[in-house]
């Protein structure tokens, strides 16, 4: 996977995301304290938000261009996401959530097929019941499914554990490991927690205010942020 940010501008209310880079490894952190932009950077990456400039690609794959009048609809990046609110449909059952976008005739990708997404975050006993009546961490894993039935190039996870309790993101995690592992999908998560990030990532990007303002290894990142980064 190559990602590449190039003169990324987006004004934010009290300063302004601005960044050049090329992200390439597997499980990418964008780490930092509440506020610092990283929901906006997935945004753009997403689709979901336009710049006031930037070009960014995808495995060569252009995405947005400001300068060419140029962004790929969201529908069409092939990139999944699942923000922190988790955006389930709760007027739908679990299988219907999980249906929603997923075009196996499509893809032809046999990995992210129904029945291997649901065995791999077992979820196969919860796909007819009601949304509303699963638990924190049963939602989570099924904003996770849905995520990958749309056989997505990249997968954006927002502080996809911010809402759970501590021993329920104890349980999470091995999850979050298994889809790494699993399918080899090209990740940027999101975080100000220093744990997650240890645990998930191989390379982390600390962001202050809009800037990368540090990047390397996990430990060694972390190591040198400040020690109120969480907030």
């Amino acid at each position: 996977m190559k990602l590449t940010l190039e003169n990324v501008l987006l004004p934010l209310t009290d300063f302004a995301l601005e960044t050049n880079a090329v992200i390439e490894a597997g499980v990418t952190g964008i780490f930092g304290p509440s506020g610092a932009g990283k929901t906006s950077l997935l945004d753009l990456v997403a689709g979901l938000r336009h710049p006031k400039s930037a070009r960014i690609e995808l495995d060569g794959r252009l995405l947005t261009d400001t300068a060419a009048g140029f962004s790929e609809p969201a529908r069409r990046r092939k990139i999944g996401y699942v923000p922190q609110d988790l955006a389930l449909f709760p007027h739908l059952s679990v299988r219907g959530n999980l249906q929603y976008g997923y075009r196996p005739e499509k893809s032809g990708n046999t990995l992210f097929s129904f029945a291997h997404v649901c065995q791999i975050l077992e979820i196969e006993a919860l796909v007819d019941r009601a949304v509303t009546d699963l638990s924190g961490g049963e939602k989570q894993r099924v904003a996770l499914a849905r995520a990958l039935l749309a056989s997505p190039r990249l997968l954006l996870l927002d502080e996809p554990l911010a809402k759970l309790d501590r021993p329920l993101k104890a349980r999470i995690l091995p999850y979050l490991r298994r889809i790494r592992d699993e399918f080899r999908l090209p990740m940027l998560y999101v975080s100000h927690e220093p744990e997650e990030v240890a645990a998930l990532c191989d390379e982390v990007l600390l962001i202050e205010r809009g800037r990368f303002v540090a990047r390397g290894r996990p430990g060694d990142v972390l190591a040198n942020s400040t020690a109120d980064i969480k907030g």
